[in-house]
């Protein structure tokens, strides 16, 4: 599925898991993760984060994250 970005694709990662401390980006177990997918683009990432997020409300120490994986594969565009 492409998008109208000028041809490319803006790929997002969304994963989470225990944190070690609520202010820290440790994970606790590594094995754990939760990988929930990649995204074509921001909104359908966002729409999954905020599910995940929402769905684990109760666990402070529970974080997802996005990251930009466009940027990562293509770090000299300005896309």
């Amino acid at each position: 599925m492409a998008q109208d970005n000028g041809g490319k694709q803006l790929l997002h990662l969304v994963f989470g898991g225990e944190l070690e401390a609520i202010d820290s980006t440790t994970f606790r177990d590594l094995t754990k993760l939760d990988i929930v997918g990649i995204f074509p683009d921001y909104k359908s990432a966002h729409v999954a984060w905020k599910a995940k997020a929402q769905a684990t409300v109760d666990n402070a120490q529970m974080r997802y994250f996005i990251v930009h994986m466009h940027r990562l594969l293509d770090p000299d565009s300005a896309a």
